[in-house]
């Protein structure tokens, strides 16, 4: 049997001096020259509950009874309340996959979106979105990226199409 050493209130843990917070890095950051057309960053699924639904309801204040009166929602030709447009198209946030943690270095602003609801989205369903990269242009000391965004559901439906713009720095010329 093994005896671990844990520190006691007596000895502290050693500190290491050369760690740096800003070197903490989830993955490996790129500049706008290193992204790639096509490139593809997803978020990890994510299945909706009636909770979520409040919660969006809550904040967004929207209170249309076809996201919460099922009978309403019913007799208006939905199979059940529909979940808010403006909570499906937060699942294309760009800070649930990995692309910010990618470009923070270099990012300067997201400047833009367009989406299209496709399809509507119930409780129960699970969604599934991603961003990919689909043009890179550059400026004169700025570089647009556009991402074509889609979320899907279970079933492979695509219930939310559109795209994103970001701004990022370029690589100083030597």
């Amino acid at each position: 049997m093994t005896t671990l050493d844990l520190p006691t209130p007596e000895k502290a843990p050693e500190t290491n001096t050369t760690f740096d917070p800003l070197d903490f890095a989830i993955v490996k950051g790129k500049t706008f020259e290193d992204l790639v057309v096509g490139e593809v960053f997803r978020a990890p699924s994510r299945t909706l509950t009636d909770a979520h639904s409040s919660a969006f309801q809550t904040v967004s204040a929207d209170n249309h009874p076809v996201h919460y009166d099922a009978v309403w929602a019913k007799a208006h030709g939905h199979s059940a309340p529909v979940v808010h447009g403006l909570q499906v198209l937060a699942f294309t946030a760009p800070g649930a996959t990995l692309f910010p943690h990618v470009i923070g270095e270099v990012f300067i602003a997201f400047t833009g979106l367009t989406c299209e609801f496709t399809g509507e989205v119930h409780s129960g369903d699970t969604l599934y979105s991603q961003l990919v990269v689909e043009s890179l242009t550059e400026t004169d000391d700025t570089g647009l990226v556009t991402t074509a965004v889609t979320v899907h559901n279970q079933r492979g439906e695509v219930v939310l199409r559109g795209h994103h713009q970001y701004t990022l720095k370029l690589t100083p010329k030597r």
